[in-house]
């Protein structure tokens, strides 16, 4: 065979040179992705939601007698000690027909004050009860003989209970200042003079309901009368997700006006849903979940909003991704992982997760680089590039 001649040899070297650089002129560029790192941190996983604050103790006081209501001398934010005078009622003198009715009426407080009585005389030994069971479980506790749970679940029930004993106090205070309006009321010699409205307990007035001089009947609310610096948060959730909300869960307060979260712990979840219509118009299930805070903060007041998250599982050291480069193929969990350069499917297995990053079980490593929220451009093996 003859050897090629120069001028083909040169043709057929300008062939490949020219497809060279045809090559790289048409080659498609690495795609530009965002990427992260697996790394291993701690790891919570909250349920957000909208909250509001409200006083732990909040008493309504109505208008016990049917008359002329005086001008109210007190402003909202004043305080008020416990028997002191808030307001005064003029009432209208009685008939005869209006005076059976003011019987029947002071028959049916002195019937509610036997009740409220029964109820405190009950609450108290409940309370007693679960104060033994509380002194019981904190030496058992010191002995190794229960769980700290369970010691915690004791004095949480003892503390309840002392609240709930309080709040029973209370009702028979205002049952017995019912009673006494009521039969002031029937005393034709009170006529022309005003009936007074008592504070049931020290506080602050939170509200004025009627302040202006007028006729009103009784049982129209005046006052709420309460102490704002014993707050709790009132948290509704879905009732698909308060299911996983336990008593003790750890809360974290935002968005409440402060510079730092404050902390809280879930006190009680409410037994009973209620209904409510969504922004979207859809009739929801939700569930109030009452939060306690840890410490007083004076700037709270009462019905203020705040953003809340309710620590459901927590962990201190756990393999992570980041949520945003998770994607769903043929039922499984997938990242796109940059090794050489190319981005690469693999599967992985996840645990928890939480709003920015899931635990990962298996399928990765501690270091692994991963492309976050892959674009639908993205095809396994395909060139990419970090910025």
């Amino acid at each position: 065979m003859k050897p090629l001649n120069r001028t083909r040899q040169l043709a057929g070297i300008s062939l490949l040179l020219t497809a060279g650089v045809l090559i790289l002129i048409f080659r498609p560029s690495p795609l530009v992705v965002d990427s992260a790192f697996v790394r291993r941190g701690p790891l919570q996983v909250t349920l957000d939601a909208e909250g509001v604050t409200r006083v732990v103790d909040r008493f309504a006081v109505a208008a016990p007698v049917p008359g002329k209501l005086l001008r109210i001398r007190f402003a909202e934010g004043d305080s008020v000690k416990k028997g002191l005078p808030v307001a005064a009622i003029m009432p209208p003198e009685l008939n005869s027909r209006e005076h059976e009715e003011a019987h029947a009426r002071a028959g049916s407080a002195r019937a509610a004050l036997q009740e409220v009585l029964s109820r405190q005389r009950q609450v108290s030994v409940t309370l007693g009860q679960a104060a033994l069971r509380s002194a019981r479980y904190r030496a058992l506790y010191r002995e190794g003989a229960v769980s700290k749970e369970a010691f915690e679940l004791a004095q949480n029930e003892a503390a309840v209970l002392e609240k709930e004993r309080q709040a029973a106090a209370a009702a028979v205070e205002a049952a017995r200042y019912n009673l006494s309006a009521l039969l002031a009321s029937i005393d034709r010699s009170v006529s022309g003079k005003a009936v007074s409205v008592l504070s049931p307990v020290d506080g602050r007035i939170l509200r004025i309901h009627e302040k202006s001089e007028r006729v009103v009947p009784a049982g129209t609310p005046l006052f709420d009368i309460g102490d704002p610096e014993r707050i709790e948060i009132v948290i509704d959730v879905l009732s698909s997700d308060a299911v996983r909300v336990k008593p003790g869960n750890t809360v974290l307060v935002e968005d409440w006006g402060g510079e730092v979260p404050l902390r809280g712990m879930v006190r009680t979840v409410e037994p009973a849903a209620f209904t409510r219509i969504s922004a979207l118009g859809i009739e929801e299930k939700r569930v109030n979940i009452i939060t306690v805070l840890a410490g007083r903060e004076p700037g709270l007041g009462d019905n203020f909003r705040v953003q809340s998250k309710i620590v459901i599982w927590e962990a201190e050291n756990v393999l992570k991704v980041p949520t945003g480069s998770l994607f769903r193929g043929k039922g499984e969990w997938n990242v796109f992982v940059i090794e050489g350069g190319r981005a690469k499917v693999r599967k992985v297995v996840i645990g928890m997760r939480g709003a920015y990053d899931a635990e990962v079980l298996g399928g990765l490593k501690d270091g692994d680089h991963v492309v976050v929220h892959p674009t639908n451009e993205l095809q396994n093996g395909m060139r990419v590039r970090v910025p």
